[in-house]
């Protein structure tokens, strides 16, 4: 413990200036023009495709272009920049989160308000995942409006759904590999603490988003030295990951176990807290407990002996 210093304050260094709005005008052809190597069925397609976003500026119309948009954000490359540049769409999808919040305490929340706004933060998930609005996104602080949700502890179903549906946001967040940014608001605005929560309280897919997100942060550097730099922050991570390993013993869920190996392996490239697996990694993971589990996983099996010979290592 001894190793350990007092916990150090993040970067100052502020996020990159958001670009200002640009208009919805620039997706549309000018003048409505036609393009001739544009199909008539293409057309068509973009007309519903506008028809429904200018139906999310209404509450009478807002639900069910929710519903239809959020089927159809696979299809339309572009649709993560005409909702952010179309204006008032992003607070019209704001407004639809924070109208769920009365109904988080007490835990009154119904399959079919969860299912509402779980079509919003698909949208949102959209615009979190592409290139050109992704930072955007973050500069506008809007994970934040997400925490609340992930901060409830009801196992009901619309709970659980709406969980789930906001760590995917985060998850299309840090799914990027450029990603510093990114990993440095997520730490100072606690994400950890709320991850780790669900890693031990969640459904198993929600604990393998949860747990996909932490070690997505400790591949980063800045995440894997914030992590380790207190004993607490690393006590209250290794103790979440020695739990789901004795969870897993019985579970054999192999998807979670893929993701616990790969967070032990990369806590033991930092020396300190290489020092403290040494006396704390669970026993079922230095023996042959799961090898019948990791058959044929070779990848993960790699993982696991080089995480135990770093381990091992004078």
């Amino acid at each position: 413990m001894s190793n350990y210093s007092d916990t150090p304050p993040l970067s100052s260094a502020p996020l990159a200036h958001p670009v200002p709005h640009q208009g919805v005008a620039q997706f549309i052809n000018p003048g409505g023009l036609v393009n001739n190597n544009m199909s008539m069925g293409s057309i068509q397609d973009d007309g519903k495709l506008y028809s429904l976003v200018i139906d999310l500026m209404s509450t009478d119309t807002r639900e069910g272009a929710l519903l239809e948009l959020s089927k159809k954000r696979e299809q339309c490359e572009d649709l993560a920049l005409i909702l952010w540049h179309s204006f008032g769409v992003m607070p019209a999808l704001l407004q639809e989160i924070v109208s769920v919040y009365p109904m988080l305490s007490p835990p009154n929340l119904t399959a079919h308000v969860s299912n509402r706004v779980c079509n919003a933060l698909a949208l949102l998930q959209c615009v979190a995942s592409h290139t050109d609005t992704r930072q955007l996104f973050l500069n506008a602080h809007i994970p934040l409006f997400l925490y609340p949700f992930l901060n409830t502890t009801s196992k009901t179903r619309p709970f659980e759904y709406l969980r789930l549906t906001s760590l995917g946001v985060i998850g299309a967040l840090v799914k990027q590999n450029d990603n510093n940014t990114v990993i440095h608001f997520l730490l100072s605005t606690e994400i950890i603490p709320l991850c780790l929560r669900i890693m031990e309280t969640g459904s198993e897919l929600s604990k393998t988003v949860a747990i996909f997100i932490v070690q997505k942060i400790l591949l980063d550097e800045t995440g894997l030295t914030y992590i380790c730099h207190t004993y607490e922050r690393f006590y209250a991570v290794g103790t979440v990951l020695s739990n789901m390993v004795n969870q897993l013993v019985e579970t054999q869920a192999v998807r979670l176990l893929k993701h616990v190996v790969r967070c032990y392996l990369r806590l033991s490239d930092n020396l300190r807290a290489r020092e403290a697996l040494r006396a704390c990694l669970p026993e079922p993971l230095r023996d042959q407990t799961f090898s019948a589990l990791l058959k044929g996983d070779m990848v993960t099996k790699r993982c696991l002996t080089t995480l135990l010979n770093n381990l091992n290592e004078p």
